[in-house]
């Protein structure tokens, strides 16, 4: 079969012919629908060697979906043809915060070598897939999976950083979206369905501003220093209830933490990294800095349901398996604006 993978240091993924794979007991084999391209991978692929853990080849994606192909022994209550979308933070299936659904929080994978498909374990960009267990996959039903794939992390990452603030995003409120990429502009539209707070959003790019502004932000300014005077105009002086940073590079974090009121909360979701000082006079009084990851399996159902209810919508570009490698040079050169979708 053809998979896309990421095989040498520093150089860019490659399509290749590699044996199709079999489950083994207690796992599902896919027949790939989709799978949704992220700024994740190309975080990983531009590691240098001696930071690199994700093993090579690494067949890419950690969003996918597809159909039920083939079973493995002993796995029970799954029809062949059933259309599912894959839950990548994947766990032990057994500790307290798996118990919960809360995969994406287990606290036994680091011990037993337990990686997400497209980070560690081979992924969702090839044309079948071995998903490790039944139970991470989610059945899509009548969802289109090219549309929506990304909802498996562009969905689901936002859904969970929102949920936590959620009693902050009370009428009046307001809150900031930094970086309106791939999860950025559907964090845009889940704030307008889950909460009645004013969106505003910010980035460097003049089109996915317009985007931001087509998917709901009643408004948007462009992401530099000077903005946070508009911003605090706009609350009368107070700052925001909360900040969403999907970039979360210094520049970002200094960016949102002037723009926080006290109480407020400043969710840091993008993989950049950077230094914030805290404590009683470093900033707003009582202002919470969270760093979540992914989110849990209830949540990725809520957000298909979501979908379904509230029109919750990627903005998708599509590229072929043998054009993969295009999206992805796209990508680093930050030209794919929403989210970009390989199909097989």
């Amino acid at each position: 079969m053809k998979a896309l993978q990421y095989r040498t240091i520093g150089s860019p993924p490659e399509v290749v012919e590699i044996e199709t794979p079999e489950p083994g007991p207690g796992q599902v084999r896919i027949k790939v629908s989709a799978a949704g391209v992220c700024h994740s991978d190309e975080f990983i692929m531009s590691l240098p060697d001696d930071q690199y853990v994700y093993g090579r080849p690494q067949t890419l994606g950690h969003e996918g979906a597809g159909v039920v192909d083939k079973l493995g022994d002993g796995v029970k209550y799954l029809e062949l043809g059933t259309s599912v979308a894959v839950y990548g933070p994947w766990g032990c299936g057994r500790c307290y915060e798996c118990s919960k659904g809360s995969e994406n929080y287990c606290t036994n994978a680091a011990k037993y070598g337990i990686m997400p498909p497209g980070l560690g374990a081979p992924g969702a960009m090839a044309e079948y897939m071995i998903v490790d267990d039944p139970r991470h996959l989610v059945p899509l039903g009548d969802l289109d999976p090219v549309k929506n794939v990304s909802l498996t992390d562009a969905g689901l990452t936002p859904y969970h950083g929102i949920k936590g603030s959620l009693d902050k995003l009370h009428a009046g409120a307001t809150c900031v979206v930094i970086g309106v990429g791939g999860l950025g502009h559907v964090a845009v539209q889940l704030l307008r369905a889950m909460t009645p707070a004013t969106v505003v959003a910010l980035d460097i790019s003049e089109d996915k501003l317009n985007l931001a502004s087509d998917v709901g932000a009643q408004y948007t300014f462009p992401s530099e220093s000077g903005t946070v005077d508009l911003v605090r105009d706009l609350t009368h002086g107070e700052g925001v209830n909360a900040v969403f940073d999907f970039v979360a590079n210094q520049a970002t974090m200094d960016l949102g933490k002037a723009m926080i009121r006290t109480q407020g909360d400043q969710v840091l979701l993008g993989v950049g990294a950077g230094v914030l000082p805290v404590g009683f006079m470093s900033g707003a009084l009582e202002a919470t800095i969270r760093s979540p990851y992914w989110g849990s399996r209830p949540e990725l159902i809520e957000v298909f349901d979501l979908a379904r209810s509230s029109g919750i919508n990627v903005h998708t570009e599509v590229y072929s398996l043998d054009d993969a490698p295009k999206a992805y040079e796209k990508l680093k050169n930050n030209e794919i604006i929403g989210r970009a979708v390989i199909v097989p």
